[in-house]
């Protein structure tokens, strides 16, 4: 999941992003309103975090113009406590929710994760391929009931590939939705952690599911029966 902190806060920023980060999703920081318009245009963003008062613009602003282009990515608002107006203005620009500040974080990741839940589909909270199963809440990975230890980065890489089984992923499509804007398209980082997953998986012995090499293209993961 790639999410979209807008905040011109930089400690709060900075706050957000590595705990997020921390919690295995992709995160991308914008610090002003027109930074984050521009990135909005080259990702596709499972989720934003706006702040409404913004150096160079209003974030409500900003919020209706995407809404008028018809980008439909869960918007959470982070509002001042004694801002009633930015509440009712947000939501009625097409926020999904709204959080005060000061807030902690445990609740802005309770309110990410229920967005995510409300997305179009349904998300599920347990991904499963064969003996393999992916908790998404618990963040916990499992082989035929054996824990599987994963680094944050790993297990949003399984998630992905979870989330899209047989489909041919490329490289450039893995690192949109699984990497942040830090990520470079030289570097050779996501076949070194396909690797290492699959290393983890024990999917270089033919079992399955399996992390395929799809040469000139990227990876997939093959599995047979699994819940779709």
């Amino acid at each position: 999941m790639r999410l979209l902190v807008v905040e011109d806060e930089r400690r709060l920023a900075d706050h957000l992003s590595r705990g997020l980060r921390e919690e295995g999703y992709a995160v991308d920081h914008a610090p002003t309103r027109g930074r984050a318009a521009e990135l909005a245009i080259e990702n596709p963003y499972d989720l934003v975090i706006l702040d409404l008062r913004l150096p160079d613009g209003s974030g409500l602003d900003l919020l209706a113009d995407w809404r008028r282009d018809g980008r439909t990515m869960p918007v959470l608002v982070l509002t001042a406590r004694d801002r009633q107006e930015e509440k009712v203005g947000g939501l009625d620009a097409g926020a999904d929710d709204y959080l005060t500040k000061p807030f902690d974080f445990a609740e802005l990741l309770a309110r990410v994760r229920a967005l995510l839940r409300r997305r179009g589909t349904p998300v599920r909270d347990v991904l499963t391929a064969g003996d393999l199963s992916l908790d998404r809440t618990a963040r916990r990975a499992e082989i035929a009931g054996r824990a599987v230890e994963l680094t944050p980065k790993e297990f949003a890489l399984l998630e992905y590939f979870l989330l899209h089984p047989d489909a041919v992923l490329s490289r450039a499509t893995i690192a949109e939705h699984v990497w942040d804007a830090d990520y470079e398209a030289k570097s050779n980082v996501i076949d070194v952690m396909v690797a290492r997953l699959r290393r983890k998986l024990g999917g270089d012995d033919g079992g399955e599911p399996s992390i395929e090499s799809v040469p000139g293209v990227g990876y997939a993961l093959r599995l047979d029966g699994a819940s779709r």
